[in-house]
Parts: structure tokens; sequence; C-alpha cells
């Protein structure tokens, strides 16, 4: 069953704040620069006047509602984000953040119910922005065995969970490798974001890594592999998993957007035998 996060955002609030300190041309100044173009090429990308776009910018003229939503979507501004923009720009926001647990998110929740359970005997979990737990199968539970009742105590951070010592770290096999991976997807997430939060977490995680003295920088898998597989050493053997994430197309609203489902697809026939066997 899925249940919601403790901390269901706010996302209006969070907006005006940031909105009552910038200006609408310098937020999207800042989100261009984060992803690394220039003025000529947003405009040339998005199909607009570079010259009206560097008005825009320097404040000389104020977009309207459709050319906010415009250049956010060929910034890739996530939803949470573009309500500020649209707040400095002197217009109301536009995306909700519905909680999970509302009445009109029921079909959100059978369906995510539906396709954690048919995933079984294999873990599935779903994960928010932040990478805290919000629902699993019961397959899931093979990940958490050795954990510290500490590391399980709502919110459940998945990523801290993974790499803290007391977590699952001593039995990843290919330590040095998955928290390279692990990094790495934290720090292209802070890239494109900009959260705070984020930041935090991959510094903490990156000193944990240090502790146990594993360098993730110069740690590669095999050039023959097709995908890094975290390889976890249980009794009696070793369980190897390649990971995938899904997420909803075509989201309007913010909970809905930050919501991930992450599987475990077991890499080799051992696995799987192992999944299935201890399911029956």
């Amino acid at each position: 069953m899925v249940t919601p996060p403790s901390d269901r955002y706010g996302a209006h609030m969070v907006a005006v704040q940031t909105a009552s300190s910038s200006s609408v041309g310098q937020l999207l100044r800042d989100w261009r620069m984060r992803r690394r173009l220039s003025q000529l090429e947003l405009a040339t990308e998005a199909g607009v006047s570079a010259r009206h776009l560097s008005f825009v910018e320097t404040g000389r003229s104020r977009p309207s509602r459709e050319m906010v939503l415009h250049l956010a979507e060929y910034l890739d501004v996530p939803l949470r984000d573009r309500n500020p923009l649209l707040i400095a720009a002197g217009y109301a926001p536009s995306y909700a953040s519905t909680d999970l647990a509302a009445p009109e998110m029921e079909s959100v929740r059978d369906a995510i119910d539906r396709l954690l359970h048919a995933h079984m005997p294999y873990p599935a979990i779903l994960i928010d922005r932040h990478w805290n737990l919000v629902s699993a199968n019961e397959a899931a539970m093979v990940l958490t065995t050795s954990v510290a009742p500490e590391l399980l105590a709502p919110p459940i951070n998945v990523m801290r969970t993974t790499l803290h010592p007391k977590g699952l770290a001593p039995q990843i096999v290919n330590l040095e490798q998955w928290a390279d991976h692990l990094l790495g997807s934290l720090r292209r997430q802070v890239a494109l974001t900009g959260d705070e939060e984020l930041r935090a977490l991959e510094d903490e995680l990156a000193g944990y890594v240090r502790e146990y003295g594993v360098v993730p920088e110069t740690a590669r898998e095999a050039p023959r592999s097709i995908a890094l597989p975290m390889r976890l050493r249980v009794d009696g053997g070793e369980l190897a998993f390649i990971t995938m994430i899904a997420t909803f197309g075509t989201p309007l609203d913010v909970t809905l957007s930050e919501l991930s489902i992450e599987t475990f697809l077991p890499a080799d026939a051992a696995t799987a035998a192992a999944l299935h066997d201890a399911s029956a």
C-alpha cells in the first residue's frame, strides 16, 4: 500500500518566498546558466527572438504567461520551480502539489500498488525527489535485512540506507563502483535542480565513502559489462541486481512529477532463482 512521505512539500509557499526576492528575468537567467546555454542557444532552441529574451532577462520586457511556461519547458525546469517563475512575472501559479493520500490521487495510488505488486518476487520501491522511501513491495525486504534499525525509521532515505556504514554498504561486493554510480546520480540531480537538500545529502554520502577508504571516482566496472550491477553479499551467496527507474510521463502536479519507481532486476539466473525460491 502506498503511504505518503511525511513532508508534503508546501510548493506554493516556497514559490512565493523564492519569487519575492528575484525577478522573473533573473530566475530565467539562473536556469539558463545552470543548463549551460547562451542566450542565443536558448532563443534558437525555443524559437524566440534573442533580443526579446535579452530584454526579459534584464527586466526591460515583461514576458507573457505563455512565454514563461514556454521557456521553462525548454529549460527543463521542474514543475515545483515553474511556480516561482510565474509568480515573479506577476501570474498565479499553475501547478498544484496534491497530497498522495488525497481522494483525487486514488487512481495514481492504485496504479503504483499494482506495479509494485506485479514486480514480485523482485524488489521495487517508490521514492520521492529526495530519495525518501514512499512505498515498497514485500520483496524489497531482502535489501534491508542487515540494515541498522535507526536507518529504517521514517523517513527512510534510500541513498543513506545504501551507503551508510550501518546500512547496505558492508554487504555490497562492488562498493566502489556502486558508490560512484550513486554519487554521480546525485551530482547530476544537484546540477539540474540546484536543490540544497540533495546537495547536503551528496556531501553526507561522500563523507561515508571517504570513511571506509573508497575512491569512487577511480572505480569502474569491467568494460564488457552491459550495465552496472549492485552485487549484494547475503547468507549463502551473492545477489546481483541491475536497476531501472520509471517516472510519470506527463505529470501536471508537483507531487506526481517528483515520484519515481525503482525496480531491481536480477542480473543473473542465480539471483532470479534465489528470489523465486524465497517467495515460494
